[in-house]
Parts: structure tokens; sequence; C-alpha cells
């Protein structure tokens, strides 16, 4: 199951509000007994990017596809993609951003840190009857 990117009645499933952290590079940091620092690079590739979305006043149905997708892979155990809507190059997790999709994380599959996996569960509040708003946090993982 992919990640929910589709309303339940048509029409890209677009988050309102979106929050990136890029991460960091892998280093460890030593102090010798002079007191220098001394770094280590462990990798050429970011780490720990954080991707937050906030889709609000969506129709339940549409917020439960949030909560589908959670239990189909497993909580935080599996990974998955944030893929462009089929037979385009679309992503409506990236809608509204005007830079490259790859700064934040979610452009071709396969590139390291392309793949997410929960943070935790999604957060669901009711606004009205019939509509909540659904906030995703999600780690990218190499």
């Amino acid at each position: 199951m992919t990640f929910p990117i589709t309303k339940t009645n048509g029409g890209d499933l677009v988050p309102s509000a979106r929050t990136f952290e890029s991460g960091d590079y892998p280093v460890k940091t030593y102090k010798a007994q002079n007191g220098a620092e001394h770094r280590v690079l462990y990798g050429s590739n970011r780490t720990n990017m954080k991707l937050s979305l906030t889709y609000a006043n969506i129709r339940d149905v549409d917020a439960e596809k949030f909560l589908d997708h959670y239990d189909e892979v497993q909580g935080t155990f599996k990974t998955f993609v944030l893929e462009n809507v089929e037979g385009t190059d679309i992503n409506p997790t990236c809608v509204g951003w005007e830079g490259n999709q790859d700064a934040l994380g979610a452009g071709t599959p396969g590139t390291p840190g392309k793949d997410y996996r929960y943070e935790g569960p999604p957060q669901v509040a009711q606004v009205a009857s019939g509509r909540s708003t659904v906030t995703v946090n999600l780690i990218g993982v190499l």
C-alpha cells in the first residue's frame, strides 16, 4: 500500500502545512587530550531527515487512509516512498514547494533519503462532524 496521495472521491490529497528538517551528515566528534577537536565523517549522505505533513479539514474517510497505511507498514517498522501520482511527475506531498523536490528528500525513489518511515502514529483531531485534521511525522531513511 502506498502513502495516501489521492482523495476517496478523486483529486490529490495535498498537505495544508509542511515542515522539513534537513538532518545532518554522520559525524563523530572527539576531543584530544590537549583539548583539540577532531571530527570524522562517516558517510556522504544526510541522515535523520524529518518531514511533518498536516492535512487540515479533510474528510474522515480520507483521514482513515493514513491510519490504514500506518497499519499496512506495521507502524514505524517498514519504509515506504512518497510516490508521484500515477502517470505524472506530480508528488502531492510536495505541492506548493517551489524548490527542487530532491531538496525535501522526496524525489526519485531509490536515491538515498527518499524512503521514509513513520516517527510515530498519525495524529487525528476531529474538527467537525465528518472532518478531521491529520498530522503525520516521517523520518527519511537510507
